[in-house]
């Protein structure tokens, strides 16, 4: 059993992502690129513009990357065959006539299919950058980490550049302010790749690989079945946040308790000084009046 599962995840591990699988990331990102206001009509206009763009969203993870590594941004462009693919698909994307391939792609299962095979290469752009990284620096597990994170999830980092110099930037949408859920998962996986490529965590890389990919593809398709935004570690982040970080507030809230609590005291003792006084003019005036 043991044998036929190493078989297994170990045949999965060295599975090649051209070009199915390159297909299906280019197609999720150029169609999340179209799905922008006014893209379609900005690629009719200015052809170059939009291709670039979906360029930065095709390769964006690797073009950063190499920038935190110091190395040529233009890399990607030295592998001629994915370009010329990722530019098939921008072009049919936008160009196509009745728009056939959006309306395709409008079909849940194309859009789960797509889906699925896009978080498959995820892994394995997370476990390059890590394996990269730590060419450069053995020892270095935080470069490690950043590297693993930026080659899985840079192109929606970087696409916030080309929007500041295109000036539709808005803050709400930075990654560094709010993380989505795709740069959120990614930087659990550069930590546990990290983690296994350093030797800390006992598990072979074809097994992590299989099972964490398993995972991707299983919450991302539940995600977009059941329409729903909820962050499968949500819970998670909170007992985290309120352990690590909510120690201030609970000593303030304290204090504010203990505060409140002679504020009532004296309201109530100023209550009674009036009373007091009132039934002491009472007493004056009937002692006047027996007088």
């Amino acid at each position: 059993m043991d044998s036929s599962w190493d078989e297994l995840t170990l045949a999965f591990s060295h599975t090649s992502m051209f070009p199915f699988f390159d297909i299906a990331h280019y197609l999720v990102s150029v169609m999340a690129l179209k799905h922008q206001p006014g893209a379609a009509a900005a690629a009719w206009k200015n052809p170059i513009s939009s291709w670039f763009t979906a360029m930065l969203h095709c390769f964006g993870g690797g073009i950063l990357s190499c920038v935190l590594l110091a190395e040529p941004p233009v890399r990607f462009l030295a592998n001629n065959t994915n370009i010329l693919l990722a530019s098939s698909i921008w072009y049919i994307i936008f160009f196509c006539p009745r728009d056939l391939v959006s309306q395709g792609y409008s079909l849940l299962p194309v859009q789960l299919l797509a889906a699925g095979m896009k978080e498959v290469t995820r892994t394995w752009k997370i476990v390059g950058g890590v394996t990269h990284a730590s060419s450069h620096y053995k020892d270095g597990w935080i470069v490690m980490i950043a590297v693993g994170w930026a080659r899985g999830a840079g192109g929606s980092v970087i696409t916030n550049f080309e929007r500041l110099v295109k000036g539709g930037w808005k803050p709400e949408a930075n990654e560094w302010l709010k993380m989505s859920y795709p740069a959120k998962v990614t930087l659990l996986g550069s930590v546990i790749f990290t983690f296994q490529h350093t030797k800390h965590l006992g598990i072979s890389r074809h097994n992590l690989m299989f099972l964490f990919t398993m995972f991707l593809v299983v919450t991302k398709i539940t995600m977009m079945v059941t329409e729903t935004a909820i962050m499968p570690f949500a819970s998670f982040e909170d007992t985290l946040s309120r352990m690590l970080f909510g120690w201030q507030q609970q000593f303030s809230s304290c204090e504010k308790k203990s505060e409140t609590k002679p504020s009532f005291n004296s309201t109530g003792s100023s209550a009674s000084k009036p009373i007091a006084d009132s039934s002491d003019r009472v007493k004056k005036k009937q002692t006047k009046k027996t007088e």
